[in-house]
């Protein structure tokens, strides 16, 4: 008797405890559903605001708007997954910061700072002639400030370089007479003309010099003319005079 009062009881609470189970899995089903709504992600492009709501036709009739759909859930699960990996957020962090540094670096770089030199050519003076052969002609060149790691100097003879560096020395045996000029150029290390300056000098012909030795040449001709006796007697004639 007891057996059966307990299956009535029970059988009578069946449809009630079924009913409250398919509440419970309803409540749960639209609570995931309400989880998993999209969310549009709203761009002012003249501000570069950014804006998430789940609402975009409050925005898609407005003036230089952006809407996007975004791929992401909202609620305790997501909430939860970046509780529970805290190492994703640090790292965003982590490279978000070392972006901005990297384009800092960049943007700190300091460009070159080109010098402005003064230069100057102490020698030769201004319109110097100088005789050939027998005279050279030196150049000094002064600069202000002290040239700077990869910059040189380079001195020019009629647009021919001649040497590098702050002097030079310049044989006049081979050169015409006339004007001529002299250039000093500071360069870059890429090649590139810092600062210039120019001077002209005058090379003009030594005639007493080139008249001895045109004087010697005919007498050295003469003597290679001579037959060997004759070249005999002047050798004895020099000593005999050699040692009076």
């Amino acid at each position: 008797m007891t057996f059966l009062i307990k299956n009535t009881v029970l059988n009578n609470k069946l449809p009630h405890i079924l009913l409250s189970s398919l509440m419970i899995s309803a409540a749960s089903f639209c609570m995931t559903m309400a989880t998993a709504a999209p969310i549009y992600k709203i761009v002012d492009e003249n501000t570069g605001q950014v804006t998430f709501t789940d609402r975009p036709q409050n925005h898609e009739q407005q003036v230089g708007k952006k809407v996007t759909e975004m791929a992401i859930t909202t609620g305790s699960e997501s909430s939860r997954s970046n509780s529970n990996n805290p190492s994703s957020s640090n790292d965003m962090s982590n490279n978000g910061t070392s972006g901005q540094l990297s384009d800092t670096q960049q943007v700190t770089t300091k460009p070159e700072v080109q010098v402005n030199y003064q230069l100057a050519i102490a020698e030769p003076s201004e319109e110097r002639a100088y005789r050939r052969p027998a005279q050279n002609i030196n150049v000094n060149v002064q600069i202000k400030p002290a040239l700077q790691t990869g910059d040189t100097v380079s001195i020019y003879f009629d647009n021919k370089e001649v040497a590098q560096g702050l002097s030079a020395s310049i044989a006049t045996v081979d050169i015409l007479p006339g004007a001529h000029s002299i250039k000093a150029v500071v360069k870059n290390q890429k090649g590139g003309i810092l600062q210039q300056v120019t001077r002209t000098v005058y090379v003009i012909q030594n005639n007493t010099t080139l008249q001895n030795n045109k004087k010697i040449a005919k007498q050295l001709l003469a003597y290679q003319n001579l037959p060997w006796h004759q070249k005999v007697m002047l050798k004895m004639r020099q000593k005999g005079t050699a040692n009076p």
